[in-house]
């Protein structure tokens, strides 16, 4: 572990702040589920504060508050044109050396180039008041460190996406107490069996004397870009 980042395998539910939520879930189930045979892939999250320093090191902090500040939502054109301007900033930036030299010698260690999820995790995601899930992107079988890190960039910018910046607008959130954590994970080979999504819950209902599981043929992107498909609750 250094402040770039972080192992899936040290991190749990205390380090939303260092990673973000969907980081921290992947930390805490690698921590509690492997001993009960559940493989989860391994991987590691580039830290907060890495993101942080990105933006300070590239003079991006007070240039992004400036175009955001007073910026109507609701004029879609307007916010249309800030959010491409601010990711256009982003990823003509480079990343900290520091930062690309923890990335390499991680991506390393998970085998000879081996594909990845890039994967992003906000600091404000799956609170109890507010879901930024889904918000930021997410890049499936990236190959190589070049195309890794070039991943990472474009996950960062993807906090400024339209949606997402609309979105803490709506929910009282300020765009700087919002950092980013990108996963960096070993692909599941979806060829190979199904993936899917299983709720303690009803998600529309809220009714939770159930397992609402959701499976699919494939990796989960198609499922978390709005593609319709059937809903088949499993009661137990």
């Amino acid at each position: 572990m250094n402040d770039q980042i972080i192992w899936f395998k040290d991190l749990g539910m205390t380090d939303v702040s260092r990673v973000g939520g969907k980081n921290a879930s992947l930390g805490e189930m690698i921590r509690n589920l492997t001993d009960a045979g559940i493989v989860v892939p391994n991987g590691f999250a580039t830290t907060a504060d890495a993101f942080r320093h990105f933006l300070a090191e590239n003079h991006l902090e007070q240039r992004i508050e400036q175009a955001l500040t007073g910026l109507d939502i609701d004029d879609v054109s307007a916010l249309t044109a800030i959010g491409s301007k601010v990711r256009g900033w982003i990823m003509a930036a480079d990343l900290p050396v520091a930062l690309v030299t923890a990335i390499a010698a991680a991506y390393a260690e998970l085998g000879d180039a081996p594909s990845v999820a890039v994967r992003s995790s906000a600091t404000a995601e799956d609170l109890p008041e507010a879901s930024f899930a889904g918000q930021q992107e997410t890049f499936l079988n990236v190959n190589g460190l070049e195309a890794v890190v070039e991943a990472v960039k474009a996950v960062f910018a993807s906090l400024y996406n339209d949606r997402a910046i609309a979105y803490r607008v709506h929910q009282g959130y300020t765009h700087g107490g919002v950092a980013l954590s990108a996963g960096i994970q070993l692909m599941a080979r979806s060829d190979l069996g199904t993936s899917g999504v299983m709720f303690t819950m009803d998600t529309e209902s809220g009714f939770r004397n159930l397992e609402f599981r959701n499976p699919g043929f494939r990796n989960l992107e198609f499922r978390n870009s709005g593609i319709p498909e059937v809903r088949i609750p499993e009661f137990q």
